[in-house]
């Protein structure tokens, strides 16, 4: 044997061999696989080989399907749903042996699978599907269609806010099996609306009805949410409840647990974390999970087989998406309502003007509770003139006044005080001593402030005021606007040494606070749970919430002081509430009476004389003088809109979100409205121009919001 032979016995010495064996039946094996970036010469697909795709392009002149090739090899994966990647802007030149090729690529979702396409010309291939996971359903695309149409937005824009990124981590992991319904519950604190019980029944037995529901104050209302939530998961279908912040989801999420047990509910909310939250959503898409407690992307979540829509505190800000094309959570919960035959909840302490139309056109019925346990749950609530404060002696010592000063005092032998300022911070923003004009700045009418107690300076443009004196009434004495709550803290703190004093706003928030005598200092809506509740509570500045030039700035007051004076103890209990404001105001008289639904009522009847919404549609379009202009005459408007302005409209100190006036240039807004009925005319009409300025390539384009929260 010679020692070539000796060497070829060894396993080792034959490595060179093998790699070039293994390298060759790789080639081999890729042979028949085109390159995934072009799949030139790849079959298609001999089934369905057309893909209909919505590419991740927001603007309105591309808000259309595109047809692609599917190749063979992707027959399997591209399914309807999916997330795919494909090439995008190649033009119809670049055609090379019957397939078009270059361009970016681009992440879209695969809608539909066709035999045929109605494109004449070459198709692109789809370069690869990013995952085999079906996120987007038939109903969810269906909804996130109606939802751009109304908004006069793009299907794209919709999909960012209703399809969560994807998490690898969390798509490979199976979702838990669902389980079975669980038994119908009890009445429970629903037995004190004199409906509670019926309308728990009829979502037990698979009914579909609507209601508004005007909450008792007090510490139930998670509970009751749970049970309708429960009453809907016994007959076998899914339900759906959206709250304002991730603080009040855990207070349901908890509520939920306790009736039922962990397994049965997913929790949606952005603390929870890209992967849990993406996981919480896949069980739910999947079917494991039937029910959903979470915030404002919430609305969108595909919950299987859904038989109750429920939002929590619709007038709450939070509820309005911020990013384009803005929908508000109230108005695509209805949309679900109507679309899937499922029940509809709307609540809350307080009753917007929205709620109140909804039971004045009949589609939803008024869920509410009788006087008598209305006088057992609510606080008493008693009110103070504001030039009471500033005359009472007391209020030289901490800003209170001898009502209040008593009503804190007394409290404080109880339990926690909560006392709500309507701004954070500590250096306030100024008006004029005598009538209350605003003092702004001389040469950009910015807010002055003075930051070191001393010095007036502009917030906007920075300049210096050395001599200022109201343009109203001459006066050059200046007062707080509004004091700050980390001043009110330090001022409380002084007057009460012996009481700790604890604060509560955006730059920290307190959950809850323990039953112990203390000062708790808050912003609207950072207001702690108090257990056992608040043995009393004082409104401060009221003034300033309800004198706000804005169309809702007596129902946000009102919603406000309902949610603060809702976390004290009843008046059986001793509960107190003490309002700073003027008493023959609307807002502060609805308070006394505990009458937001009154209040809501009236305010519905002056917009409809007025034709302001939600008795109208309407739309504000802005940008600058030029654009705006331009964008009106181009518009193919319906003949009964009707349009209010331009107006000047300047920009912030600070842009605030995407598509403000540019720090102290100054901008012009158009309010365009029209009667009930023309709303979808009107975002087509809006959705066509502004398309039409896309595909133009214009850079000066303008802002259109449907609906607007605020209009001034």
């Amino acid at each position: 044997m010679s020692s070539d032979d000796e060497r070829s016995e060894d396993p080792g010495d034959g490595a060179p061999e093998q790699l070039a064996l293994i390298r060759e039946t790789v080639r081999k094996a890729k042979v028949p696989r085109a390159k995934p970036r072009t799949w030139r010469g790849a079959a298609l697909a001999k089934e369905l080989p057309v893909a209909r795709v919505l590419v991740n392009k927001g603007v309105l002149h591309l808000d259309q399907y595109f047809d692609y090739a599917v190749p063979e090899e992707l027959d399997a994966e591209a399914q309807p749903g999916v997330r795919v990647r494909v090439r995008f802007g190649a033009g119809g030149r670049q055609v090379r042996g019957g397939r078009r090729e270059g361009g970016g690529l681009i992440d879209g979702f695969l809608v539909e699978r066709r035999a045929e396409s109605d494109y004449p010309g070459a198709l692109a291939a789809l370069a690869y599907v990013v995952s085999p996971e079906p996120v987007l359903g038939p109903e969810l695309l269906a909804l996130s269609r109606a939802v751009a149409d109304r908004y006069a937005g793009s299907l794209a824009d919709v999909l960012q806010l209703a399809v969560p990124p994807r998490n690898g981590r969390a798509e490979s992991r199976p979702s838990p099996e669902p389980l079975p319904p669980p038994p119908a519950p009890s009445a429970g604190s629903w037995e004190r609306y004199a409906q509670g019980p019926a309308f728990l029944r009829a979502l037990s037995e698979g009914g579909a009805p609507r209601a508004v529901w005007t909450a008792l104050p007090g510490p139930h209302w998670p509970e009751e949410l749970a049970r309708a939530m429960a009453a809907t998961l016994a007959s076998g279908r899914g339900a759906l409840v959206v709250v304002p912040d991730g603080r009040t989801a855990g207070r349901v999420d908890a509520a939920l647990t306790a009736l039922l047990g962990p397994g049965r509910h997913a929790l949606l909310t952005a603390d929870s974390g890209p992967e849990k939250r993406y996981r919480e959503w896949l069980a739910v898409r999947r079917g494991s999970v039937r029910a959903v407690v979470g915030t404002r992307a919430a609305m969108f979540a595909p919950v299987a087989d859904l038989g109750l829509v429920a939002v929590w505190d619709d007038g709450d800000a939070s509820h309005s998406d911020d990013n384009a094309p803005f929908p508000h959570v109230r108005e695509v919960l209805e949309l679900r309502a109507a679309h899937g035959r499922c029940a509809f909840l709307l609540g809350g302490t307080n009753c917007t003007v929205e709620a109140a139309q909804l039971v004045e056109s009949g589609w939803a019925l008024p869920l509410r509770a009788d006087r008598e346990q209305l006088r057992i749950a609510a606080p008493l609530v008693r009110t103070v003139d504001d030039g009471e404060l500033a005359r009472d002696g007391a209020a030289r010592a901490a800003r209170l006044p001898s009502l209040a000063w008593q009503t804190v005092r007394d409290g404080l032998r109880r339990g926690p005080v909560l006392v709500q300022v309507p701004r954070r911070g500590y250096a306030p923003r100024l008006a004029c001593e005598r009538c209350r004009e605003p003092a702004r700045c001389r040469h950009c009418a910015g807010p002055l402030q003075a930051p070191d107690q001393r010095d007036l300076d502009c917030a906007w443009c920075g300049r210096a005021e050395t001599a200022w004196h109201c343009v109203a009434c001459g006066s050059n004495r200046l007062r707080a606007r509004i004091v700050g709550a980390r001043r009110t803290a330090e001022e409380l703190g002084r007057a009460f040494p012996a009481v700790p004093v604890r604060t509560s706003g955006r730059d920290h928030i307190l959950d809850s606070v323990p039953d112990a005598p203390a000062l708790v200092v808050s912003t609207p809506g950072a207001e702690p749970v108090a257990d056992g509740g608040y043995a009393a509570a004082l409104l401060l500045d009221g003034w300033a919430m309800v004198g706000r030039p804005d169309l809702r700035a007596g129902e946000e007051a009102l919603r406000r002081w309902t949610a603060a004076a809702a976390l004290v103890r009843g008046q059986p209990e001793g509960g107190t509430v003490v309002v700073v404001a003027e008493p023959t105001l609307r807002p502060v008289q609805a308070l006394v009476r505990w009458d937001p639904v009154g209040h809501a009522r009236r305010e519905l009847a002056e917009r409809a004389e007025l034709g302001f919404p939600p008795v109208s549609r309407m739309a504000s379009v802005t940008g600058t003088p030029e654009a705006l202009a331009t964008f009106l005459a181009a518009a193919a408007l319906p003949p009964e809109a009707e349009v209010l302005g331009p107006v000047p409209v300047t920009g912030p100190g600070r842009p605030r979100r995407p598509g403000d006036a540019p720090p102290g240039e100054t901008w012009q807004r158009a309010l365009l409205r029209v009667p009930p009925g023309s709303g979808a005319a009107l975002a087509a009409a809006l959705k066509a121009a502004q398309a039409a300025r896309m595909s133009r390539g214009n850079a000066e384009q303008v802002r259109i919001r449907v609906d607007p929260p605020d209009i001034g």
